[in-house]
C-alpha cells in the first residue's frame, strides 16, 4: 500500500489571527477551519472543523493576555493529538511567562519551566518562537525548539534608515548580550543603561555607561511592557546629548500607561514585530511583520530542511 504524504495544515488561536492569515498568504496555503465556542461562565472549547488525521499541524498562538490564550493553545494541542494529527507544532511568536526563568528571590515559581512542561505534556512535538526573554528557556523543553530572532528583520531595516552616527544601547545590564549582537552586525559601538527597580514594572535609578553625545541611539530589547525602562533610558540619553533615540523590540506588550509614556517621551520612533496584535493610539509606534520569517520556518520544518540559515550568526 502506498504511503500518503502528511498534509500541511495551519490553524490559529483567537489572539493571533492577524499574523496567521499573513503567514498562510506567504505560504500560499488556506487557513485551517477551527472554532472556539465560549460557555456562559467563560469556559471555552477549541474545535477543529475539518479532518486533521495524519496531518502536520501548525498552531499559531501568542500567549498574552497570558492565562486565556495559553490555555486555548494547550487545548488546541490536546484536541489535535486526540484527532490523530501526525505532528503538532506550536508556533508561539511571543512566549509568555518567559521573564520567570529563574528563582531570583525566595518562594517564587519558575513560570517559564512550568509553561514548557504544560506544552510538552499537552502533546507538542516541536516549538517555534521568537526572541525569548532568556535563551536558556530552550533547555526547559524536551522537544526541539526553533528560536528565531527579530534581528533578522530589524538589522536590514536599520541599515536602510541611513542614520549617520549609530550606536546600539541596552536598556539594562541583562540585555547586554543582545545589544552586543546588534552592534557586531551593524559594526557600531554599544552603551549600557544600569537601572535599579523599586518593584516590578517600576524603575528606580538609572545611569548610562558610555558616550551618546551626537549619536543616533538605537535601543534594542526583547519586549516592551509598561515602557517605563525604555522611556526613562531615552529621556536620559537625550539629556546627555544624543542626536536621536529610537527603540526596536520584538514584542510590543504595551500594558497600562505604555502608549502614553512613549508618546510623551524623547523617543522618535518605536518599532515592534507583529508577534502580538498591533495596538493603535501612538503615532510613534510602527510594526514590521514576521509573517515571512515564520512562514519560511514552517515550510522548512515541514520539509525537514535546515533552518539555521534563517539566523544571523
Amino acid at each position: 500500500m502506498e504511503m500518503k504524504t502528511h498534509p500541511l495544515k495551519i490553524f490559529t488561536g483567537r489572539a493571533t489571527r492577524h499574523l496567521t492569515e499573513k503567514i498562510c498568504d506567504s505560504l500560499d496555503v488556506d487557513l485551517g477551519h477551527s472554532s472556539c465556542p465560549v460557555f456562559a461562565d467563560g469556559e471555552f472549547e477549541p474545535c477543529y472543523e475539518e479532518t486533521i488525521r495524519g496531518s502536520h499541524i501548525f498552531i499559531v498562538q501568542s500567549t498574552p493576555p497570558t492565562a486565556d490564550n495559553l490555555l486555548e493553545l494547550l487545548l488546541m494541542v490536546d484536541a489535535a493529538k486526540r484527532a490523530s494529527a501526525y505532528k503538532v507544532i506550536a508556533v508561539v511568536p511571543y512566549f509568555g511567562y518567559a521573564r520567570q526563568d529563574r528563582k531570583d528571590k525566595p518562594r517564587v515559581s519558575i513560570g517559564a519551566k512550568l509553561v514548557a512542561d504544560l506544552l510538552t505534556v499537552s502533546g507538542v512535538d516541536r516549538l517555534i518562537t521568537m526572541d525569548l526573554h532568556a535563551d536558556q528557556i530552550q533547555g526547559f523543553f524536551n522537544v526541539p525548539v526553533d528560536h528565531l530572532y527579530a534581528s533578522t528583520l530589524f538589522v536590514p531595516f536599520i541599515e536602510k534608515m541611513g542614520l549617520d552616527n549609530v550606536i546600539i544601547a541596552s536598556p539594562d545590564v541583562g540585555g547586554t548580550k543582545r545589544a552586543n549582537t546588534y552592534a557586531k552586525m551593524l559594526n557600531t559601538g554599544i552603551v549600557i543603561c544600569h537601572k535599579t527597580r523599586a518593584r516590578p514594572n517600576e524603575v528606580g535609578n538609572m545611569t548610562v555607561i558610555g558616550e551618546v553625545e551626537n549619536k543616533d541611539v538605537i535601543i534594542v530589547d526583547d519586549m516592551i511592557d509598561t515602557a517605563g525602562t525604555i522611556t526613562k533610558a531615552a529621556n536620559l540619553m537625550k539629556k546627555k546629548g544624543a542626536r536621536s533615540v529610537r527603540a526596536f523590540a520584538a514584542h510590543g506588550v504595551l500594558s497600562g500607561p505604555a502608549l502614553e509614556r512613549i508618546e510623551k517621551s524623547e523617543l522618535e520612533e518605536v518599532y515592534f514585530t507583529d508577534s502580538i496584535k498591533p495596538k493603535t493610539g501612538c503615532d510613534k509606534i510602527k510594526y514590521i511583520s514576521t509573517a515571512e520569517a515564520f512562514g519560511e520556518a514552517i515550510r522548512r520544518v515541514y520539509k525537514n530542511q535546515s533552518i539555521s540559515s534563517l539566523y544571523y550568526k
